[in-house]
C-alpha cells in the first residue's frame, strides 16, 4: 500500500482509486465569491479566494483539494492539459464535499472514530515499510502524517456510518441466491480443472519493496536457503500457511493476502512465464497439501517457492448446493445491493444538506476561457447585491 492519503470514500459520483496521467504544473484560480449568508438575518458571508466549496458553513480550501489531486497524478508520465487537471480536481472536491456531509452525519450519530481506532490503522498502514522508506514515500507525495491520520479518521468514520446506515440493513435470502443461479447457470460451468493456490516466494536477492509484515529480505542464495528451511520447519510444526506468508513472503503483489494467487485455470500453468516444476508440483499436490520447496525460474529470475492447494475444481457445473457457489453467489449480491442503498443514501444526505461548489461555479463562468483562466488568479469579484 502507497503511504499517500487514503483513499476518499467512494460515493458513486467521482472517479475512485488513485489514478490519472501527470502532476498538473497549472492551477485553478479561483474569484472572490460573496454567496453564502448567514442563516436568520441578511448578512452576507465572504470566502477567500482559496475556498473552493462550503458544506452547511464549513470550508474545503484549495489546498486539500491539490493535495488529494497531486496523489492521483503519475509525475513520470505526460502532462495533462488544463481541461484533463479541472475535470479531475473537480471529480477530487466532489469527493470531498460528499465525505464532509457524512462526516457531519457520523458526528451526529456519535460514530466518529476514535484515537485508538485511527492509531491502529495508521500503524497497519505503515507497517509493509521501514522508517527510511515511509518519510521518503511522505516526502515524495507532499504530504505528512498529520494529513493520513487526518484522512483515516474521515474513512473510518464514514465506514462506520455505512455500516450502521447501509450495509446492516442488506438481507439476502435463500430464493434470492436460488434466482441468480437459476438466471446465471452458465458462469458456474467449469471449462477445466481449476486450482485454488497460494504460495510463499523467497528471493537470493536484494528487493529495493519488500511488503510483508516482518520486512524480512533474504539478500543472497545462502539467506534464501536459510529462509526456506526456517519456513518448512515452521510449516512441519504446524504454523499456519496464511500467516506465514503474510510475515515472510517476499511476493509483494500476494503477501498481504496470505500468499492468495486465486483459481487458476489448468491452461494457465502451461505458459510460458510458468517453469514446469511449478505446474509439475500443483498437478501433484491434493486440496489442503502444501509442495516441498521449488526453485524455479520466474520472470525476475531463479526463485524458491512453497505452493499450497487450496482447492481444486473438476470440470463441470457448479450445483447451488455447494458452499463456494453460496458464497460467491452472496457475496455478489451483496455488493450489488450495498452500492445500490450507497448511491442512494449519500444522494438523500446530499440533499439535505446546504453546500456551495464555487470551484464549478467559476469553471462555468469562465466557459470557453477557462485555459486562460486556469494559467493564474483571477482578479476578486465585488460583493453581489
Amino acid at each position: 500500500m502507497n503511504p499517500s492519503l487514503p483513499s476518499l470514500q467512494s460515493t458513486g459520483r467521482s472517479s475512485g482509486p488513485l489514478q490519472g496521467a501527470a502532476r498538473a504544473a497549472a492551477v485553478l484560480p479561483l474569484a472572490v465569491l460573496l454567496l453564502g449568508v448567514l442563516a436568520g438575518c441578511n448578512k452576507q458571508v465572504q470566502h477567500a479566494p482559496d475556498v473552493w466549496a462550503v458544506v452547511n458553513g464549513k470550508e474545503i480550501k484549495r489546498d486539500e483539494v491539490e493535495k488529494y489531486y497531486h496523489t492521483r497524478v503519475n509525475p513520470e508520465g505526460p502532462e495533462p492539459s488544463q481541461e484533463e487537471a479541472l475535470s479531475l480536481k473537480l471529480n477530487v472536491l466532489d469527493e470531498l464535499i460528499n465525505n464532509e456531509i457524512l462526516l457531519e452525519r457520523a458526528k451526529k450519530l456519535n460514530l466518529e472514530a476514535s484515537d485508538g481506532e485511527v492509531e491502529d490503522k495508521f500503524t497497519e498502514m505503515k507497517s509493509p515499510y521501514t522508517e527510511e522508506e515511509f518519510q521518503r514515500q511522505l516526502k515524495q507525495g507532499g504530504i505528512s502524517v498529520d494529513d493520513i491520520k487526518k484522512s483515516l479518521r474521515s474513512q473510518l468514520s464514514i465506514q462506520k456510518l455505512l455500516n450502521r446506515e447501509v450495509v446492516a440493513k442488506i438481507s439476502i435470502t435463500d430464493q434470492d441466491v436460488t434466482d441468480f443461479y437459476n438466471a446465471n447457470k452458465a458462469q458456474f460451468n467449469v471449462a477445466e480443472p481449476t486450482y485454488h493456490l497460494a504460495q510463499i516466494k523467497v528471493t537470493p536477492r536484494k528487493d529495493k519493496l519488500i511488503r510483508n509484515r516482518k520486512n524480512d529480505d533474504a539478500t543472497n542464495e545462502a539467506e534464501a536457503v536459510r529462509k526456506v528451511k526456517m519456513l518448512v520447519d515452521r510449516l512441519n510444526s504446524g504454523a499456519d500457511f496464511a500467516q506465514l506468508a503474510v510475515d515472510y513472503s517476499e511476493d509483494s503483489n500476494t503477501a498481504s493476502t496470505g500468499g492468495d494467487l486465486g483459481y487458476v485455470l489448468e491452461s494457465g500453468l502451461n505458459g510460458p512465464q510458468v517453469d514446469p516444476a511449478l505446474k509439475k508440483a500443483v498437478l501433484a499436490l491434493k486440496p489442503g497439501e502444501v509442495s516441498a520447496p521449488i526453485q524455479a525460474r520466474d520472470p525476475d529470475g531463479v526463485n524458491y517457492h512453497i505452493l499450497k492447494l487450496i482447492s481444486r475444481q473438476s470440470p463441470g457445473l457448479r450445483g447451488i448446493s455447494e458452499p463456494q457457489v453460496q458464497q460467491t453467489i452472496r457475496d455478489t449480491l451483496r455488493n450489488h445491493k450495498e452500492q445500490l442503498l450507497h448511491l442512494a443514501y449519500v444522494a438523500i444526505a446530499r440533499d439535505e444538506a446546504r453546500t456551495t461548489n464555487y470551484l464549478a461555479q467559476q469553471v462555468v463562468e469562465a466557459a470557453g476561457k477557462l485555459p486562460d483562466a486556469a494559467k493564474s488568479p483571477l482578479p476578486s469579484k465585488p460583493a453581489q447585491p
